[in-house]
């Protein structure tokens, strides 16, 4: 291996780090918010991306369908809920009609602009709204009822939303790959190095996004409500925090970082509907090595995760998967050894 082969497989894997690095991010904010690991991140990643291949064809996307469905279960959810507390029907059906709302919206837009063939940038962005919509409903209809549960009880609840998330996508996705075309099409030659215009934007994306979280935590009174939460949550509940809201408004951002990364990632790779399993794992990778605590622990471990998988791709291209997956491996080994054994709900 000379320089200029060092010098593209550090790109290469800088470029999918940074990918990583939003869903280590994604994860990290979830589970210390909501004390889920969330593992069908990924399925929001290759939505995201097959969302947007669809609409390049023309055709209302199966993610429409399936977000009307569940927006309708989650409505008779909330309705039911509220009726069982308030026995109130005007309390329940604003409930219902708040959680409909948004969904129907963005769906019937969906619907309108699928044959359209509106420009890329406008179908990235409607690709973005509809997957982003998810993350509140699946909250309500998978978690909210279990959120004083163990995180045992939410790791086996997350297993079977990914298997159904997959299992769907598989429905109305099918079989069949897709790759999503370039945002920007530069070709810039720095020495042995020649760095896309994708490369570029998957780069400013990941920075603005990481800026705008801090942004938002730092300085909005809904970011700081959500940092209570995950640092104490029975206190947040006693200072007026709703745990549920709190849980929401998580499961929105986690969905929109999941919908922005598979339209980063689509123009560079093939996406089937159950390509995002192993690419939110890679951000998971990074979310443990930070402790599943840390923010800036994930971006720097999702790096590394990126540049260990280009150079073992290089090295050991059918065994690159396994190198990867072993890193978590030494991790977990030294905080075992590092940290005492607490009880399960702590």
């Amino acid at each position: 291996m000379d320089f200029s082969i060092a010098s593209i497989l550090l790109l290469d894997g800088l470029t999918n780090g940074a990918v990583y690095a939003l869903l280590g991010l994604a994860t990290v904010l979830v589970f210390t918010v909501t004390r889920v690991i969330f593992i069908p991140q990924g399925e929001f990643v290759a939505y995201g991306a097959l969302t947007l291949a669809i609409f390049q064809t023309g055709q209302v996307p199966g993610t429409v369908w399936l977000l009307m469905l569940l927006a309708t279960v989650a409505a008779l959810m909330e309705l039911s809920g509220r009726w069982q507390h308030h026995r109130n029907a005007l309390v329940a059906f604003k409930a219902a009609g708040r959680m409909l709302v948004v969904p129907m919206v963005v769906a019937g837009v969906a619907i309108w602009a699928a044959p359209q063939q509106f420009p890329l940038a406008v179908q990235a962005a409607l690709s973005v709204a509809v997957v982003t919509v998810y993350g509140p409903l699946v909250y309500r209809v998978a978690y909210q009822s279990l959120e004083s549960a163990t995180p045992l009880v939410l790791l086996i609840v997350s297993v079977g939303v990914h298997f159904a998330m997959t299992g769907l996508g598989l429905v109305f996705f099918g079989a069949e790959g897709f790759r999503n075309p370039a945002f920007w099409d530069l070709r810039l030659n720095i020495g042995p190095v020649m760095l896309s215009g994708q490369a570029i934007i998957t780069a400013l994306a990941t920075i603005a996004l990481i800026v705008l979280l801090w942004l938002y935590f730092e300085r909005s009174l809904r970011g700081k409500a959500l940092r209570a939460t995950a640092v104490n949550r029975t206190g947040a509940r006693l200072m007026g925090i709703s745990s549920q809201a709190s849980g929401q408004l998580t499961f929105t951002m986690a969905a929109f970082i999941g919908a922005l990364s598979g339209l980063l990632i689509g123009p560079t790779t093939t996406v089937f509907y159950d390509s995002g399993f192993l690419i939110g794992l890679k951000g998971f990778v990074a979310a443990v090595a930070a402790g599943l605590a840390s923010y800036p622990g994930a971006l720097i471990a999702a790096l590394f995760v990126g540049v260990i998988e280009a150079f073992g791709s290089f090295w050991a291209s059918a065994f690159k998967e396994v190198i990867v997956f072993t890193l978590i491996l030494p991790v977990l080994l030294i905080r075992s050894l590092r940290s005492g054994h607490s009880d399960e709900d702590h």
